[in-house]
């Protein structure tokens, strides 16, 4: 899949089209390796909580002796992980790589599917190490912005509850909808996983039958745009995410094609998720100059 040359817009973390992410804590010396949850996060195994968690478990060992909090790994180390092998070294530390594709709907964001539809990774540049590791997913029926990087660490940042990073969809609905039904939805409505709402919703205009609206969500839960929508009897004909955070779905950008952010946009995103940005980063090769495109602005909360 060759590459799109539509340029993406990133927002500074200081505006007010997101909430930033927590504040990393120093960065750690290599010298004699690395802790084990922070290769494993920077791996997409789990966040390091969760890795902290499993030590205290004792689901992990290193070279047949209980890990330790505090371990390091280094180069011929053996980690299990629940008596199965951690190929560990393919985590090693490299250039954050952050793309953003434009998934069609149709495709599932899995690696494998067992009913052979069609996944979004096979889609994306192999990578001689690591893997790509989505940043949330979207249902087979929502198209648009998905951002993929090979940073477990990021990604989790961007993925995680606390953080409340905004997603702004585009939602075309059939019928008008009563002032007091969206009053309702901005003020919260029970589901059947819990209280939710959007945190906006805008009208976008429409013909005919057919309204567009733009709503955004500071969470991440299962099918949650179409879930609110729909308990209140509105039918979702078509949803697409246009925003993830800081980073807008570039207008030029088609669908199955991918951009992937380098430079000034990269560091934005990191300091945007509380991290700090790489130092080796500028030394990656400068893609082909963007296609020049409007640079998309949002209004100011009300």
């Amino acid at each position: 899949m060759a590459e799109n040359k539509a340029k993406s817009d990133i927002k500074p973390a200081a505006t007010s089209a997101a909430k930033s992410a927590p504040r990393p804590k120093k960065s750690e010396p290599v010298d004699g390796g690395e802790r084990i949850q922070k290769v494993l996060a920077r791996g997409g195994v789990g966040s390091r909580r969760e890795i902290e968690r499993w030590i205290d478990e004792g689901r992990l060992t290193l070279n047949d002796h209980p890990v330790q909090l505090g371990d390091r790994l280094k180069t011929g180390d053996r980690l299990l992980l629940n008596d199965r092998i951690i190929n560990w070294e393919k985590f090693a530390l490299q250039p954050t790589r952050v793309l953003l594709y434009h998934k069609p709907t149709g495709e599932v964001v899995t690696r494998r599917d067992p009913e052979g539809r069609p996944v979004i990774f096979s889609q994306l540049p192999k990578l001689l190490t690591a893997r790509w590791i989505a940043v949330g997913r979207l249902d087979i029926n929502t198209s648009g912005l998905l951002l993929v990087t090979n940073n477990g660490e990021l990604a989790n940042r961007l993925m995680h509850p606390s953080s409340q990073v905004e997603r702004e969809y585009a939602v075309r609905i059939l019928g008008d909808v009563p002032e007091a039904t969206l009053a309702l939805l901005k003020q919260g409505v029970e589901l059947e996983d819990g209280k939710a709402k959007f945190d906006e919703i805008r009208f976008y205009g429409g013909e005919g039958a057919n309204k567009w609206y733009h709503v955004i969500v500071s969470e991440g839960r299962n099918r949650l745009v179409r879930r609110l929508w729909e308990s209140q009897g509105v039918t979702v004909s078509r949803l697409i995410r246009v925003r993830y955070g800081p980073v807008v779905l570039p207008e030029r950008l088609k669908a199955k094609a991918h951009y992937e952010i380098n430079g000034k946009e990269l560091e934005l995103l990191f300091e945007f998720a509380g991290m700090t940005p790489e130092k080796f980063q500028d030394e990656k090769p400068e893609p082909a100059a963007p296609v020049p495109q409007r640079m998309r602005k949002r209004e100011p909360r009300k």
